[in-house]
């Protein structure tokens, strides 16, 4: 809720005011004054988030009455003059309605009102598509791999074995296929529920085994054969 005051010497354009007030409902009336010298006694003992303030008043005139306050709420300035607008502006004013003004014009300043009370939302982080990295940790070391020089994963009950593009030996590490599948991208594979492949690493298929190289063959289990066929017939150039 957005607590208001309104401010206005004429009793009538002030009732006016707090009408519209009531028919809003994000708006909650906190106080309602016929002079900046009654508001100003006002704020000093309570609060407002917003101040729908008439310019032309006798002893302070709402303008300087919103000068002079050192950290003012948002403010709607209405006047029957249209030549405060400018000095309105210059003063932050959320709004400026135009006495005589209606329901719809109030509902307009209302809604200003709204947006301006609103946290700022955090700039969103683009995500870096060209990342293609992750950092697995194995025995007492935390290694960074390029994911697209994995050639394909094994997995040995808790753990899992990364075969990498030119390491002579695999990284061990504590992970399950699930969490390491969720963070590859879309050209890896589950070919078994042990094995996951690097689909552009594949230089084979034969029958029901994936050939990596001439010493390493991939069986394709019975659960993926489906999808990894249907992987092939996207690609299969022939009769």
């Amino acid at each position: 809720m957005i607590r208001c005051m309104a401010i206005d010497d004429e009793p009538l354009a002030l009732q006016q005011i707090v009408t519209y007030i009531n028919k809003v409902p994000f708006l909650e009336l906190a106080a309602q004054c016929q002079s900046a010298l009654e508001a100003r006694q006002f704020l000093e003992q309570d609060t407002v988030d917003a101040i729908f303030c008439d310019i032309n008043m006798p002893d302070l005139n709402g303008m300087d009455f919103i000068k002079s306050l050192v950290t003012p709420p948002m403010v709607v300035f209405t006047t029957a003059y249209a030549e405060y607008a400018v000095e309105g502006f210059k003063v932050n004013a959320v709004d400026y309605l135009l006495k005589p003004f209606g329901l719809q014009d109030f509902q307009r300043a209302a809604n200003r009102l709204k947006e301006r009370s609103l946290p700022p939302t955090p700039p969103q982080k683009e995500e870096d598509t060209n990342d293609d990295t992750i950092f697995l940790k194995t025995e007492y070391r935390i290694v960074k791999v390029s994911i697209s020089n994995i050639r394909y994963i094994e997995g040995m009950s808790e753990y899992l074995k990364v075969h990498v593009e030119g390491e002579s030996k695999p990284i061990i590490t504590l992970l399950s296929m699930k969490k390491i599948e969720e963070r590859l991208p879309d050209y890896f594979m589950r070919i078994h529920r042990s094995y996951i492949v690097n689909l552009k690493m594949i230089q084979e298929v034969n029958k029901n085994r994936i050939i990596m190289d001439k010493e390493t063959f991939l069986p394709i289990g019975d659960m993926y054969k489906d999808t990894f066929q249907h992987y092939l017939d996207t690609k299969f150039l022939g009769k």
